[in-house]
């Protein structure tokens, strides 16, 4: 195990620990999935990737209380594909404060979160109160650009 890898699964280690949640490989094994890509990643997409490790309900299970406990958020793709990337350390349980733009690729379906892109702001009436805001951005991706 590579000394970067060692570091990643210290921090990992830390983050479910955090979170009230038992330390195991499955959970271990999601999150360094998760994390390696760029962009949002599926469930039907990670169940190929640890399919023969980790099981349909375990991962399900394992998102879901990820989810939950402010880990990772979900959004929803083009084809509404429920796909996940990391949450912000500003996300509590049951709270998430990843309000940033989403940008699905219209070609190719993949999903990236633009936390350097600002939201504007958002003036509700009085007897409104926001709890979360979402804007998806749909175009073309860099890899897309480069193939067109």
């Amino acid at each position: 195990m590579t000394n970067e890898k060692i570091e990643k699964n210290k921090d990992f280690t830390e983050l479910l620990r955090e979170n009230g949640l038992k330390v195991t490989s499955p959970r271990l094994r999601v999150l360094e999935e998760i994390t390696q890509k760029e962009a949002a990643i599926s469930q039907p997409d990670l169940e190929k990737i640890v399919g023969k490790d980790i099981d349909r309900v375990t991962l399900y299970r394992i998102l879901s209380s990820f989810e939950e406990k402010g880990i990772v958020h979900k959004i929803f793709d083009l084809n509404g594909t429920a796909t996940y990337a990391m949450c912000t350390s500003n996300c509590t349980e049951n709270h998430h404060h990843d309000q940033h733009v989403h940008f699905i690729c219209s070609v190719c379906n993949s999903v990236y979160c633009l936390d350097e892109v600002s939201l504007p702001k958002i003036t509700l009436p009085s007897h409104f109160a926001l709890h979360s805001l979402a804007i998806n951005a749909v175009g073309l991706c860099a890899n897309c650009q480069k193939e067109s």
